[in-house]
Formats: structure tokens, C-alpha cells, sequence
């Protein structure tokens, strides 16, 4: 789950910083100026995007992906403890 994650934030990172560079193309004789001046800004505020970015799809991902697990465990819980049924097999692969 959580490389799934991370794999989609950074695509969608990739493709913000992509759209962001060609639409700054005007300031690209000031890049020295920029990066020296404020490249520790620039970088920092980078970073937290890219957390905010992640745990945005890491929570998207936790509500489409593992909806109603608790329910279906405790029904598999269910039918495993319940004796003999159709998952008798592996009530006894779970055993050993």
C-alpha cells in the first residue's frame, strides 16, 4: 500500500514539477539568482508538498482500497472457527 503510494505521489510530483518548469521558462536567466538565493526555500517547501501530496493519496488509497476488510476478515474469522464447511482445508493449513 504504502509503495503504490508513494509510486503515484511521485508520478503526480513529477507531472507538477514538468507543468511548473514550462510554464517558468521567463525565468530561466535568473536561475543562478534563484537557486542561491532561494534554493533551501524552494527546497523545503518542496518537501512538504510532496508529504502533503503523499498522504493525500496514501489516505485516498486506505479509503478505496481497504473499505469494508474488517467485515470481511470477521466473516472469514466466522467461517473458519465454525467447524466443517467449504474452508476446511484451510482451517487446517491455518492450524499448523
Amino acid at each position: 500500500m504504502i509503495r503504490s503510494a508513494l509510486f503515484v505521489t511521485a508520478v503526480i510530483f513529477l507531472a507538477m514539477a514538468l507543468v511548473l518548469l514550462g510554464e517558468c521558462r521567463f525565468l530561466i536567466p535568473y536561475r543562478a539568482l534563484l537557486v542561491h538565493t532561494y534554493g533551501r526555500t524552494i527546497l523545503v517547501f518542496s518537501a512538504v508538498l510532496f508529504l502533503n501530496v503523499f498522504a493525500g493519496v496514501y489516505l485516498a488509497c486506505r479509503k478505496l482500497f481497504l473499505k469494508d476488510t474488517g467485515r470481511k476478515l470477521v466473516h472469514l474469522e466466522k467461517q473458519l472457527r465454525s467447524g466443517p464447511s467449504i474452508l476446511d482445508e484451510l482451517s487446517r493449513h491455518l492450524e499448523h
